[in-house]
């Protein structure tokens, strides 16, 4: 199938609907791909949601439901329905199901599961929290168990005709459902049918536990490659499994979270979420940053009387705190990013330090001369440019290992560093950066007069 230019079909679907032709508008909607549908459905009223939705197949309704953002899902969820919401359910992958199951009040939930048909596979998977492996995973369709031949494996394949996406992975229990081991289906295709599955496996299973953050099964997930990664208990009981298109969701959802924070933005954030609302969320941390700013104000108000004697001083400001802020900003990004993937644990802290340390002279000796020499040209005032230099240089060497310290010191705390650090780096340069700058001209304030 060939791309579709979602507009155009939106246009057709719009006018099959306003001249009543449902099915019309329904045949338009069924033969696009489920994200396509998904976008359609969502440019559509709620009462020509609720309309088309009752027409569309169960299996078109559940892929539309599955591919539209969670509050859109829900919404449309809550106007179904009991029944018709069940069925559809019922159509739906069993973590997406639970996704959606726990999106809306637990006593709808409770009617919902009460009236469909295989309410087994979604039940188990509401008892976790949405951010954990647990959450992430889905009902493991297909389990061997390790004392069946390669042969029997193969027939029972054959009777249940898994539509798992992840059927090349097949996991091994033993009596009590331990996770014991891991074969392919080429290793059972090409194995002697007589072999024991307990022979052909891979014991060596890597696996996550379902308390586990979702982090941090995405990381292994992309460190060693895997398509499905097991989900256990803490008796290496296996729950379910998670699969790779749940990782690509976990890693534009953990990224995008980490750029609204950095951004001093708590929560997801789009476009059309109300005014109210993006005011309550980001103004909180406004005003801690408008009292972290007092800092740097009250060094200004130390050195009054050395801004009023040498004005052109305060043409230098931007130069020696901006130039630092961002340096600090570089620094944090490294540090915040390698946190995120693991890439930097606590014990690595003085190897950072170090090396952002050094990272910080370097770019200090560099900006710092540039800075001097811009003042010199500028301003032909040898002592100013001295000044403005030796500050950037200390103020940057500053702006690394409060990069590193903060960024740390929150981790260790518990702290989501994206969402704290940039406020208090951006205080530690300025107020340093002020410091420095003014104390320097201060102490040559009779080369500068």
């Amino acid at each position: 199938m060939e791309q579709v230019d979602i507009d155009r079909v939106l246009a057709q679907v719009r006018q099959a609907l306003s001249a009543g032709d449902w099915d019309r508008a329904a045949d338009l909607v069924e033969a696009l791909r489920p994200p396509d549908q998904a976008d359609l459905f969502g440019d559509l009223p709620p009462t020509e949601q609720d309309q088309l939705l009752d027409r569309l197949e169960l299996e078109d309704s559940a892929d539309i439901l599955e591919e539209l953002e969670e509050e859109a899902a829900a919404e449309i969820a809550s106007r179904l329905d009991t029944e018709d919401l069940a069925r559809i359910v019922d159509e739906m992958e069993p973590d997406e199901a639970a996704d959606l199951l726990g999106d809306v009040p637990p006593e709808r939930a409770a009617q919902v599961l009460a009236a469909m048909e295989a309410p087994e596979k979604v039940r188990p998977l509401l008892a976790h929290a949405d951010e954990t492996a647990g959450g992430l995973m889905t009902s493991a369709e297909v389990l061997l168990h390790k004392d069946l031949t390669a042969g029997e494996a193969i027939a029972y394949l054959r009777s249940v005709a898994p539509e798992s996406e992840t059927v090349y992975y097949l996991f091994v229990v033993d009596e009590e459902l331990k996770l014991v081991g891991v074969v392919s289906l080429r290793q059972l295709v090409v194995a002697s049918p007589s072999a024991r599955v307990a022979a052909i496996m891979d014991s060596s299973v890597i696996r996550v536990r379902a308390d586990a953050d979702q982090e941090e099964a995405a990381r292994l997930m992309s460190r060693y490659d895997l398509l499905a990664l097991p989900v256990v208990d803490e008796q290496d009981r296996l729950l379910g499994i998670i699969t790779h298109d749940d990782l690509v969701d976990v890693l534009e959802a953990e990224a995008t979270e980490d750029i609204y924070r950095l951004g001093g933005v708590p929560e997801e954030q789009p476009l059309d979420v109300p005014v109210f609302t993006a005011f309550r969320t980001r103004s909180p941390w406004l005003v801690l940053d408008l009292i972290t700013a007092i800092a740097s104000a009250a060094v200004l108000g130390l050195f009054e009387s050395t801004i009023a004697q040498v004005a052109i001083l305060a043409a230098f400001f931007p130069i020696v705190a901006g130039v630092s802020g961002s340096a600090g900003t570089q620094t944090l990004t490294v540090i915040v990013r390698g946190l995120a993937l693991g890439e930097l644990e606590l014990r690595d802290g003085l190897h950072a330090l170090a090396h952002e340390l050094l990272i910080g002279l370097a770019n200090g000796l560099a900006l710092g001369g540039l800075a001097a020499l811009i003042a010199l040209v500028w301003r032909g005032m040898p002592v100013l440019g001295a000044v403005v230099g030796i500050a950037t240089l200390l103020n940057m060497i500053c702006a690394g290992i409060a990069g590193v310290l903060v960024s740390l010191g929150l981790y260790s705390l518990k702290i989501d560093p994206a969402l704290a650090s940039p406020i208090l780096v951006t205080t530690i340069t300025d107020t340093l950066g002020y410091f420095f700058y003014l104390g320097l001209a201060t102490m040559a304030l009779g080369w500068l007069v």
